[in-house]
């Protein structure tokens, strides 16, 4: 079965885990996810994540949840430009999640980053995700 949005995939799975209090979670490997799992390690909501290759080549990307006291530091999830309806921003135009207590994947022509790293490159871009 193919999927229709890969990106929407991801953050599904990573809220479901978190939601059943899992440590860590499976997901199809794209070079896209990839970034994104980056991005979450560099930003601290993740601790860490590991690529395995699988028959299919395809791979699987492991990811280890982030949790404080039991909690976990992901609260939120939600995806911004859908494959029906895509969101760019110019570069005066990036938002800031929750006053700047989150994040916002931006998916620029310099690749992906957040929304604090855009506004300081001075780019816009496709808004990915928010993630707080």
């Amino acid at each position: 079965m193919t999927m229709t949005d890969p990106i929407s995939d991801y953050l599904t799975r990573v809220r479901n885990a978190l939601k059943a209090a899992k440590r860590a979670v499976d997901i199809p490997a794209s070079k896209f996810k990839k970034e994104l799992s980056e991005l979450l390690k560099q930003n601290g909501y993740i601790t860490e994540y590991k690529i395995t290759e699988t028959k299919n080549n395809q791979g699987m990307i492991n990811v280890r949840l982030k949790y404080s006291d039991g909690k976990p530091v992901i609260s939120g999830l939600k995806r911004i430009s859908k494959p029906g309806l895509r969101r760019y921003v110019g570069k005066d135009e990036v938002p800031k999640v929750l006053n700047g207590l989150g994040m916002a994947v931006i998916s620029t022509s310099r690749g992906l980053m957040t929304d604090k790293q855009a506004r300081k490159e001075n780019i816009g871009g496709e808004v990915v995700c928010e993630i707080w």
